[in-house]
């Protein structure tokens, strides 16, 4: 049976945390909201709509909302050939791929923003498909990204694994029945993921590499 191995990209295979925190924040002030950083990082992995509804509260004029993205994208291209593969993840998804594992993207980036991640991690020749959150009707927390990217693969919820650094990444893959995996590289703390649903933590793409064969991935491996 195929086993899927689901990816959140930003701060979980490339270190773009807190390029984004930074882009968000200028755009959100531009828009005349003084917004502290601290709370524009706990927000970053929701889709645009959401991320600047998080921050700024139901109450905000949403005909700012498409000015505020439009600015978040244009700050956050200028970094663009700039942005670099946290260490160990092109090699922690190579070796995935080699013990039969189908990769999967799960992304709300599209256009130049995509292209620009994925030269970054270098590892086209073993990435099986991109899900775009675009194509679906909710965002994290929702589960619906991760549902679609699992069922790209055919894969069971019973052997699929989810990884990402943020609390809307371990909901998401919580609801969606999946296993669900954390890493601290997109800096919110240990306890938070772990309260949002995430069954093991890794300190980031290497640590979770060198203990490959102590994980999840390899456990269900074994019951395959």
């Amino acid at each position: 049976m195929p086993r899927a191995a689901l990816f959140d990209v930003d701060g979980t295979l490339t270190d773009t945390t807190y390029l984004h925190v930074h882009a968000w924040w200028e755009a959100l002030r531009q828009a005349g909201h003084k917004v502290p950083m601290a709370a524009v990082h706990r927000a970053v992995g929701l889709g645009g709509g959401d991320l600047i509804a998080h921050v700024l509260g139901e109450g905000r004029d949403p005909e700012q909302d498409t000015t505020i993205d439009a600015a978040h994208k244009t700050l956050f291209a200028t970094c663009h050939e700039r942005l670099a593969a946290l260490e160990g993840a092109r090699e922690l998804l190579r070796a995935l791929h080699d013990r039969g594992w189908t990769i999967v993207l799960v992304t709300s980036s599209v256009g130049g923003e995509l292209a620009a991640l994925r030269r970054a991690l270098d590892a086209d020749e073993v990435i099986a498909h991109i899900a775009s959150a675009s194509d679906v009707a909710e965002g994290k927390p929702a589960p619906d990204s991760v549902e679609q990217a699992r069922e790209l693969t055919g894969a069971a919820r019973e052997q699929t694994v989810f990884l990402g650094d943020a609390v809307w990444d371990m909901r998401a893959a919580s609801r969606s029945g999946v296993t669900a995996l954390g890493v601290l590289s997109g800096g919110i703390p240990r306890a938070e993921l772990i309260r949002a649903g995430a069954q093991e933590i890794y300190e980031g793409p290497a640590d979770l590499l060198t203990r490959l064969d102590e994980s999840a991935y390899a456990r269900l491996e074994q019951e395959s």
